[in-house]
C-alpha cells in the first residue's frame, strides 16, 4: 500500500514538472498574459482536466514556476556564494555571473519574461517582484562576502542597480548577431565592474 502511494506521488510530481515545462515553452512563445491552460495542457500532452488536478488556473501555474525558479536559482547562488572571498578579482566574479546569465537566458526564456514583469496584473507583478528581490538579495550577499565592510543597505542598493543594468542590456545581447552580442557582453561586464568597484 505504501509503495503504491509513493509511486503515485512520484508520478504526480513528474506530471507537475511536465506541466511546468510546457508552461515555460508557452510563455516563451506567447507571453504569460496570452497563455491559456488549454495551450499548456496541449503542450504537456495531457487533458485540461488532468492539468486542473494539479493547477486550478494559470495563476497557480505562475506560482509553480516562480517556486521552481526560486529553488533552482537558490541552488545556483548557493554554489556561487560559497566560492566568493575578498581575494577573488571583481572582474572574474562579474565575468562568471554575466556569462551564466546569458547562458541561462537562452535556456530559460520564460524566467526572463517573468523577471521583466512586463505584463499587467497584480499577481504577475508580485511574482516578478519576488524574483527581482531574490536576485538582488543574492547579489548583495555576494558583494558583502567579497567586501565584508560594505554596509548591508548599500550592498542591497548596488545589487538592485546591477540587476537593472543586466536586465536593461540582456534583450540587446540576445537579439543581436553573435559578434555584436559579444561586444555587448564585454561592455556589460565593464560597466558592472566599474560600477561595483
Amino acid at each position: 500500500m505504501a509503495e503504491r502511494t509513493v509511486r503515485r506521488q512520484a508520478r504526480g510530481l513528474k506530471r507537475m514538472a511536465e506541466i511546468l515545462d510546457a508552461a515555460e515553452l508557452v510563455i516563451a512563445e506567447v507571453g504569460y498574459p496570452d497563455m491559456t491552460t488549454n495551450q499548456v495542457a496541449a503542450r504537456a500532452g495531457t487533458s485540461p482536466g488532468s492539468l486542473y488536478q494539479f493547477f486550478r488556473n494559470k495563476e497557480e501555474i505562475l506560482d509553480g514556476l516562480v517556486a521552481r525558479y526560486t529553488v533552482d536559482r537558490a541552488e545556483f547562488w548557493a554554489v556561487r556564494l560559497a566560492a566568493v572571498t575578498p581575494e577573488i578579482p571583481l572582474e572574474a566574479l562579474v565575468g562568471q555571473l554575466v556569462d551564466e546569465s546569458v547562458r541561462f537566458k537562452s535556456a530559460s526564456p520564460a524566467y526572463w519574461a517573468l523577471l521583466y514583469g512586463t505584463a499587467t496584473g497584480d499577481q504577475f507583478a508580485a511574482a516578478s517582484q519576488r524574483l527581482h528581490e531574490a536576485v538582488s538579495g543574492h547579489l548583495a550577499e555576494m558583494l558583502r562576502r567579497r567586501s565584508p565592510d560594505l554596509p548591508e543597505e548599500r550592498a542591497r542598493l548596488m545589487g538592485t542597480m546591477a540587476l537593472a543594468m543586466v536586465k536593461g542590456v540582456m534583450p540587446m545581447i540576445t537579439s543581436s548577431a553573435p559578434e555584436r552580442s559579444a561586444e555587448l557582453v564585454n561592455e556589460l561586464k565593464l560597466m558592472l565592474v566599474r560600477y561595483l568597484s
